[in-house]
């Protein structure tokens, strides 16, 4: 069921809200919470539909807020969208004029009482989303760098800014690569000495991979481009071989770990709606966001060689390498000796095994031979004697 309302009212929509329930014959809500998207007119079909994807998984009231603001009057236009495969309750509002300059004032109405509320900006977002109006409406605050109009997100005022509650879809998208790079270490506990980042151009998420395991393994950490899509590639670098984690084509990845064969990992881009529903699965402060904000700032104020990795490091399969191709050296003029006295040694037995099966042979034929001989000199006597016994009848 949709509903048009025209310059109406926060009031006149939940009346609205409330009719189409009883409509649809489902008077009771069943929602678990608000998801509040705050977009642009251009982009808000996207957004409305990766909300009502999420929330398949996790029925909500989705309140998709458009700011409109400007000269022209001041005025409230929405669309209540109830059924018709919305799991929940879908309302869009528009905000023209003076109205827009105080979203709050209409979005807090139609929250959902005593259940949480996610604030979502698809276009990038606030420098600081806890200072926003609609941010403080939120206990979680859902941004993306990636989708930021700017040249690049000022994680410093981020980092100033942060308040329990905010995440990135930047940080999200990282959720599987750090889940392997650290059940790497768990299969094969070594010594890192040094790590590397790979991906696009000016990708948000790469430069939270960079921090995040500088801050974690306190090694120094090397970002390269590439052309993408996304983060194509983490390496941590150790004295026996690199433990990497490889996705050139955004679908699949190689797991590589020394000393073990290369496993493919199914690790594909991720929609705008799973992204949504991971943040709505967890709704408490993530600190290790938190803690990788700050390592950023810090990083960002380290010198350019500081986030170098030294040529030593990624050597370091060659030069393990090298080192058995050494010790298998110094130990060959001991080893080529033996083997060769081995060699010899075999071959003798093998000579004299295969002569004595030749004499065997050979003496075989030579009983064969007599053998036969005497048989047919036994019948030629025993012919002639027949003759002479017939000779002498006659």
């Amino acid at each position: 069921m949709i509903i048009d309302l025209t310059d109406t009212t926060s009031s006149e929509i939940a009346s609205a809200l409330l009719k189409a329930r009883r409509n649809a014959g489902s008077p009771a809500m069943g929602m678990v919470g608000t998801i509040v998207v705050v977009v642009d007119e251009a982009s808000h079909h996207d957004a409305m539909k990766a909300a009502n994807e999420a929330g398949r998984e996790h029925p909500s009231r989705v309140l998709v807020a458009i700011l409109r603001p400007g000269r022209g009057a001041t005025g409230l236009d929405a669309e209540v969208r109830v059924g018709e495969g919305i799991p929940g309750e879908a309302v869009l509002l528009r905000l023209h004029g003076e109205l827009a300059k105080v979203p709050e004032s209409v979005v807090t109405p139609l929250l959902l009482p005593d259940s949480p509320v996610i604030v979502w900006w698809p276009g990038g977002g606030p420098k600081v989303p806890a200072d926003d109006p609609l941010g403080r409406l939120g206990r979680r605050r859902v941004t993306d760098a990636a989708a930021t109009r700017r040249a690049s997100v000022d994680f410093t005022a981020r980092a100033e800014g942060y308040q329990p509650g905010d995440t990135d879809f930047a940080w999200a998208r990282l959720t599987p690569w750090r889940a392997l790079m650290a059940a790497a270490l768990d299969q094969y506990p070594t010594t890192v000495t040094a790590a590397e980042v790979v991906s696009a151009k000016g990708n948000p998420s790469a430069d939270l991979m960079a921090a995040w395991l500088q801050c974690r393994l306190g090694v120094p950490v090397e970002q390269k481009n590439s052309r993408g899509p996304g983060v194509t590639a983490v390496r941590m670098f150790t004295p026996s071989g690199p433990i990497a984690l490889t996705r050139p084509d955004g679908s699949v990845a190689t797991f590589s770990i020394p000393g073990q064969p290369d496993r493919p990992v199914a690790l594909k881009r991720r929609t705008t709606s799973e992204l949504l529903s991971e943040e709505l699965r967890r709704l408490d402060p993530d600190d290790v966001y938190a803690k990788t904000l700050a390592c950023m700032v810090d990083r960002e104020n380290l010198p350019e060689a500081a986030k170098k990795v030294d040529a030593a490091d990624k050597r370091s399969v060659q030069s393990a390498v090298s080192t058995a191709a050494a010790r298998t050296a110094e130990a060959s003029p001991a080893s080529a000796k033996k083997a060769a006295a081995t060699a010899k040694a075999a071959a003798e037995k093998s000579g004299a095994k295969k002569a004595t099966v030749r004499r065997t042979a050979a003496k075989k034929t030579v009983a064969k031979k007599t053998a036969v001989k005497k048989a047919a000199a036994k019948k030629t006597a025993a012919k002639k004697t027949a003759s002479k016994r017939v000779a002498g009848r006659s």
